[in-house]
């Protein structure tokens, strides 16, 4: 098999349509976060977030996609720290808001410091506080993993997560969750609610 040229070409020579990149893209369903920080100045700052993932046991590590553009971004490399707010199904109007371009984001958001100091968004449903580990390219953004610090205790297994999926807000079902098969079908992922897998 050939490897895919760096420089967004398909191997025939034709280019990936950016928009049907998008739409395509869109078929796989993530949850949602706000990342945050404080600035030099001490004031709260964060952006709405699809592109996160954990990435490994041991050290443990996050990942996260900011555009090369992001202001955000820029706060979160100097201080050398962020806090992830995985938020909840209820929590649209909040990620409205942190998606969107308001001067000030944070109006009417209530919120605690974490251990680090970066701000913990009332109402989240679970919050990762994290270290920048190290910065890798990735094309119009950068891939940034964090060392995790500090995490929260799980609020309520009833909660439910917000979700994003073509281009809109979704959720779960309660009715129509199923459990996974067993260990063989979930080595390869990091994250289990199950406490005697290999996690």
């Amino acid at each position: 098999m050939t490897a895919p040229s760096g420089d967004g070409a398909r191997t025939d020579g034709t280019e990936i349509d950016p928009k049907a990149f998008r739409t395509v893209l869109g078929q796989f369903c993530t949850g949602v976060t706000v990342i945050t920080t404080v600035d030099e100045t001490g004031a709260p700052v964060g952006f709405a977030c699809q592109s996160f993932a954990a990435l490994s046991l041991d050290p443990p590590l996050v990942l996260f996609c900011p555009t090369k553009q992001s202001r955000s971004w820029s706060a979160i490399e100097r201080s050398g720290r962020f806090c992830v707010n995985v938020l909840a199904e209820e929590q649209q109007q909040t990620c409205a808001r942190f998606g969107s371009r308001e001067p000030d984001k944070f109006a009417d958001i209530a919120w605690t410091r974490s251990p680090l100091g970066s701000p913990i968004l009332t109402g989240s449903l679970a919050h990762i506080d994290c270290t920048v580990e190290t910065v890798h390219d990735g094309g119009d953004h950068w891939v940034v993993f964090g060392r995790v610090s500090s995490l929260s205790e799980v609020r309520d297994e009833q909660e439910r997560p917000l979700l994003f999926y073509r281009g809109q807000y979704t959720g779960i079902e309660p009715e129509k969750t199923t459990p996974a098969p067993w260990r063989d079908d979930l080595e390869a992922f990091l994250t289990s609610v199950t406490e005697d897998t290999w996690l």
